[in-house]
């Protein structure tokens, strides 16, 4: 797993498994918008992690990765959506709540066991032990859009569906960072999943640009972080393929820097879905 800050307030773990994103964020008490000092943060603060590793090995590590950057033990958990890959931050911090979208929990709701399943199924393939079952305990919904207090600092909490039926995005405003969920990823083709759509996608495409135009940071569910400018890109690559995919179907040219065997597996998957919708 790679850990990289992208702000004093922000830590960014990528697991070896799909590139996938974890962002730790850790939100001030008294009204300052930078850090508290080194030997206060602990007691100064608030934190909560978005989305999570995939190794058990990983998520062993992030309660000690807290306590090494002197970020507290987070008081919250976050979920971009319901994607199982997404949900793995309890296995980390059994006792704490996990909070997302009404939509992630009412899909949550409609497919019980689901993600214990794929997660399962995961581990059968890449004989991955791990030493717990997932249990998601406590879930609490969010208003979404809306905005969630850390610390005395502020979470602005955005739509995202498309890529499924459900999700948010995380806007860190004070620290200039956007957590986009499985959006805006420069080696990932837009994957039309569980209840996902064209549509649906490229509104939240439109919902989502003048957040990317902002951002210091855009970190992605699966890849490299990107500026504004490289996401823009990516955003205006993603409209192009989705806009294609509906109207011209298996003639869809694929982004140049995502032609990949993998990417055109997807591509193939999307096109599949979209049969399967119309």
């Amino acid at each position: 797993m790679r850990v990289v800050s992208l702000h004093a307030d922000v830590l960014l773990a990528t697991s070896a498994i799909w590139q996938t994103n974890c962002v730790i964020v850790r939100g001030a008490v008294g009204g300052s918008e930078q850090a508290p000092p080194a030997q206060d943060a602990t007691h100064a603060a608030e934190t909560f992690v978005i989305d999570s590793p995939v190794l058990p090995e990983e998520l062993e590590v992030l309660p000690a990765l807290l306590e090494q950057s002197r970020f507290p033990s987070p008081s919250g958990l976050l979920a971009t959506h319901a994607d199982w890959d997404h949900l793995l931050g309890r296995l980390a911090f059994p006792d704490t709540t996990l909070g997302c979208a009404e939509t992630t929990a009412e899909r949550m709701r409609a497919t019980p066991g689901e993600p214990q399943r794929e997660l399962r199924a995961f581990d059968e393939q890449h004989y991955v032990r791990r030493g717990r079952p997932l249990a998601l305990g406590s879930v609490q919904t969010l208003a979404v859009p809306g905005r969630c207090e850390i610390g005395e600092q502020e979470l602005e909490l955005h739509q995202t569906d498309g890529h499924t039926s459900d999700g948010l995005a995380v806007w860190i405003g004070w620290a200039g960072v956007l957590v986009a969920g499985d959006y805006l990823s420069p080696v990932e083709l837009p994957v039309l999943g569980k209840g996902g759509s064209v549509e649906a996608y490229l509104d939240t495409l439109a919902r989502l640009r003048s957040l990317v135009a902002r951002a210091e940071h855009v970190v992605p569910g699966h890849g490299p972080i990107v500026d504004a400018q490289r996401a823009l890109e990516v955003l205006e690559e993603d409209v192009a393929y989705l806009t294609s995919l509906r109207e011209h179907g298996d003639a869809t040219e694929l982004p140049a820097a995502r032609r990949t065997f993998a990417q055109r597996r997807i591509h193939g998957e999307n096109l599949a879905a979209l049969g399967s919708l119309s």
